[in-house]
This record gives C-alpha cells, structure tokens and sequence, in this order.
C-alpha cells in the first residue's frame, strides 16, 4: 500500500507505521513462527507479535474515529500505541515488545501539546525503549529481541542530524545486523540454524518505520528464515528449547494475565514469580501490567496475582509433556495428539484448569469471549485433536463457531455442550488423553451430562422469573439454567439450593466460591452435606472474580 512519507513523527506517523508493521508482521508472520526456537519452540512468536500489534493499530484508530473534528496529539496517538499493545500483548516476545512501545510513548508524550518530534526525540524514544524492555525482563539474556533493540537505539544514537527518516533507517541498519549476529550469542539458535524470532519481529517493526519516514519499502533481512529445517508438516518449528541453564528442562505452563496493582505489590510479585519458573517478563506501569511466566504451577502464579492486585484476561498454555521443553539432541517436536480447550469465569478455575492440562480463556462478567479468542486458544493448545468446553450455554454458538473454523484449519474438535464450570470440571475428571477420541469425547460428554449445575447470584434489577418476581439484591439461586429460590441471605438460598439438588440423588457435590462469598458459606454446606446426606462427597474450589457468589455441582 503506497504512503505518503512523514517527515516528522506526529499522530498521523504513529497511525502509519502501525498499520504497515501489522501489514509487515502478517506477511512474515509463517516464517517467524517457523524460526521460533528461543526461550521455547513452541511456534508461535510470529502470531504473538502480529496480536500485539493488531491491539496496538486498533487503539489508535480508535483515536482518530473519536476526533470528528481536527485530529489526535501526538501524546494521545503514541499513548493508545502503547496502551493497546499492553493489553493485547501474546507471548514473551509480543510482551516485550509492548513495553518497547511504551518505553517510546514515554519519551514521546512527556509534552502532551506538541504536535510533533523530529529525528532527536525518536533517538531517545528508541533508547528508552530499549532500556525499559530490557529491565522488564527478570533474567535478560544475548541473542535475543532485546540485543536487537539495543543495537538499534545504539545506531540510532550514533546517527547524525535531525531526520526521523535516517534515524530510523540507522536504528533498522543496526537492529538487522544485530539479529545477524544472533546465532554466535544463543546456542539453541546457531543449532537451529536461526535467527531469534523475536529479534526478526522487531526488525520488521522497524522496517515498517522507515517505509513510515521515506515511503521506501525496507529490504527483506537476507537469511532470516535460514535453518538446517528438519520440522513436520504439522510443525515446522521444530528445534530444541534452549532455556537460561540448558541442562534443564522447563517449566509446563505459560501463564499470562493483565494486572492492575500498586508498583510496591508489583516488585513483590516479581520476586515471588521468579522464584516459580522463568521466562518472567512484567509489563507496563501507571496501575495496568502485563505479566508473562513460564511455570510448572499455574494455578500459584495466579494466586500470585491475585495476592498482588486483580488479575483478569488470564491465559494459561500448557506446552505439553516432552515437546517444547526437553533438551539434548531431538526429533523436532509434532504437535500433542490431544487437548482440552476451555472457557472459565474466574482467575481460580483458571489456575485448576490449567494444572489439569487444559488451555483455558478466561470469561470476565459481562465480557464473553469472541470466537477469535477460542480459536487462538484452540491453536496455542498445538494439538491435532481438541475437546472444546465453553461452560456457558450462551457461548454455545460462538464455541461452535470457533470449532468450524478451527476444524477449517485441520484440527479436529469436539465440542461438549457445557453449561457450567462444574460440569467442565466434571467432564476434565474422567479424560483420558490415551483413548481413542471419540471414546474420550463420549465419557467426557456423559460425565458432563451427569453433573447438574447451579449458582447463587445476587439480582441486579427487577425481573420476572421462574420463582416469583425478584428485586435488584435478592439474591438468586439457579438451578440447571432456571431461577429456584428467591431469597435474601446468601447461605440460606445457598442452602435450599443444594437440598433440592441432592432430593434427587448425587454421590459428589462441588462448590467453586466467588471473592465476594461469606467466609463461612463453604463450612456450613460442607457440615450440611456431611450430616444429612451421609454417602456424599464435597470438594471445594476457590474461583476468584467469577461474577456468581456460588457455583454448586452434583454428580
């Protein structure tokens, strides 16, 4: 797409150089996935940064649709830059570039009435960035994206004069030297027969940024895709993982989650997620992070999280016995035979789900998930069978429209009809990844089908229901979909709920409180089921922010 060249770096040049980098990362996106064997090979890192960047692109359109009149200041294009990226950030790679963009709105919005900077203020910004990222990295290391973008600030700081047009062609002349260089400084690359992944994106990035400034295409990097290419048709990333210490195995989940905390509870979360895996990136300032580590605990680095502030947009990957992180010599690593893909309500079913094995998509109230973002976390699963569990009856048409389109893409999925987060974890308790998939999709169905599920929610207007009307604080009690018991004390309706649910048997009642539950309501239904229904089980789950009180299941 032709350009107009921007001499300055104004609004309208951050709106251009994002949409060419997305356009950019799009048409490299296959080939970096295909490199990406550092910090692991899980193929992915080319769809990550085009994610991020998309974010990005979109938040400041968004910008200038608001403007019916004039346009946006520079400090308003680059703030919703950085802010869009924060939020959208996917994978180590696509999370370190987003504090790089933030580390430029930094510098470029300290004066928020300017309408412009020259070549000396994008000299900084891209210092800034640099420094920024590579102190959000726990444990930097060479070879990596942030050598690259050292290298670049380190040209662009040498160049002379004013233009923005040749400092960003210094910064790209440095960054594409750097990745170059990346195979003599990571041991797991110059195996591969690589360059980093990430370090690529970047360039693309930076090359986008020329084009932005000359309206000159940057030249494609000469041996980027360069690699003793020995992949699968499922997966051409293969390689091995080559993590800080390489005698090691890593960690078996990727968790990621957005963060609003205090900086004082953001350095203690640092230090307590080191001490768990690696791989820690954290992201952000201002009461909004990005937070990214690779763990063997998932559900502690969310309980983490929560310690520190309130976690939400949780994502937890599970990378897979054996594959992504075993070391010494290889086949490359294929896709896992089998997954399990599921949508749940709170930062604690996350954490559960997670440890169980599966790729969860958190659902916020009030904030379902897209068919884009189940078809995301049905590709991160990397598997060529996938269960897909939507727990929600009002996600049913947007789980099966993420089913056919993932099923497009050659993967094949089953979709279990859930309604709730107990009948999901009811139908994860009995999978059986070694089993033929339609046998495993079948007892996975029933089990499912077996749990019916209730809540206990609070009312938030008047309505017309099944029981009777209710006002807004009544608090409700649901059974299988359907209001039952309309009452005001949350125990009390909690109580009759389950009485009514086990009048027709069950042998195992779980309960998955809320934040805002009593403290004593899983005491007193435990003692309830303990003494009265005498062959029955309970198991209790914390479900953190999960929009109902209470969420109750009998098997």
């Amino acid at each position: 797409m032709a350009q107009v060249p921007q001499t300055f770096f104004d609004a309208l040049a951050v709106r251009t150089w994002c949409g060419l980098a997305l356009e950019s990362l799009g048409r490299a996106r296959e080939e970096i996935d295909a490199i990406n064997v550092y910090p692991v090979a899980d193929g992915d890192t080319g769809t990550n940064l085009y994610l991020t960047v998309e974010s990005a692109a979109a938040a400041v359109e968004a910008v200038f649709t608001a403007y019916d009149v004039g346009k946006p200041t520079l400090a308003d294009a680059v703030r919703a830059m950085a802010h869009g990226a924060l939020i959208g950030a996917r994978g180590n790679s696509g999370t370190i570039l987003a504090q790089l963009l933030r580390g430029m709105a930094q510098v470029l919005a300290a004066e928020r009435e300017t309408a412009h900077t020259d070549g000396t203020g994008l000299r900084l910004a891209l210092r800034t960035a640099a420094d920024s990222a590579r102190q959000a990295v726990a444990h930097p290391v060479e070879g990596t994206v942030l050598t690259v973008a050292s290298a670049a600030a380190d040209a662009a700081g040498a160049a002379t004069g004013d233009d923005c047009g040749a400092i960003a062609r210094a910064a790209f002349d440095g960054a594409r030297a750097a990745l170059a260089a990346t195979p003599g400084q990571l041991a797991a690359l110059e195996r591969a027969g690589v360059v980093d992944a990430g370090g690529r994106g970047l360039v693309a990035v930076l090359g986008a940024l020329v084009e932005t400034f000359t309206g000159e295409a940057a030249p494609v990097v000469a041996g980027a895709a360069t690699r003793a290419r020995a992949g699968t048709e499922d997966d051409p990333a293969g390689a091995e993982d080559c993590a800080d210490d390489p005698g090691e195995g890593g960690p078996a989940f990727e968790v990621i989650y957005l963060l609003e905390a205090e900086d004082a509870a953001v350095a203690r979360l640092r230090d307590r997620l080191d001490a768990l895996g690696d791989s820690l990136v954290v992201v952000g300032g201002d009461g909004l992070w990005n937070v990214h580590v690779h763990v063997d605990d998932a559900g502690a680095a969310v309980e983490a999280g929560v310690e520190a502030g309130r976690p939400y947009r949780i994502r937890i990957t599970h990378f897979g016995a054996g594959d992504a992180h075993s070391t010494g010599e290889r086949t490359p690593r294929e896709r896992v035979q089998r997954a399990v893909v599921a949508v749940v309500p709170g930062e604690g079913l996350a954490g559960l789900y997670g440890e169980a094995g599966a790729t969860t998509v958190l659902a916020r109230p009030g904030e379902p998930p897209a068919s884009g973002e189940l078809v995301q976390a049905v590709r991160r699963a990397h598997a060529r069978e996938v269960v897909l569990l939507p727990n929600d009856a009002d996600l049913r048409h947007t789980a099966a429209a993420a089913a056919e389109q993932a099923r497009a893409e050659g993967i094949r999925v089953a979709l279990i009809p859930t309604r709730s987060a107990v009948q999901g974890i009811a139908a994860l308790a009995v999978h059986e990844p070694e089993r033929r998939f339609d046998e495993d999709v079948v007892s996975m169905t029933s089990a499912a089908g077996a749990t019916r599920h209730a809540e206990v929610a609070v009312a938030e207007h008047r309505s017309w229901t099944s029981a009777g009307i209710c006002q807004a604080g009544d608090v409700l009690g649901l059974i299988d979909g359907d209001v039952a018991v309309i009452g005001a004390d949350v125990t009390a309706v909690a109580e009759t709920v389950l009485d009514r649910m086990l009048a027709a048997g069950g042998e195992l009642v779980t309960l998955v409180l809320g934040d805002d539950a009593p403290e004593t309501i899983a005491g007193h239904l435990e003692t309830r089921v303990r003494e009265t229904y005498l062959a029955v089980d309970t198991v209790m789950y914390r479900g953190g922010r999960q929009g109902a009180l209470l969420l109750i299941g009998v098997e």
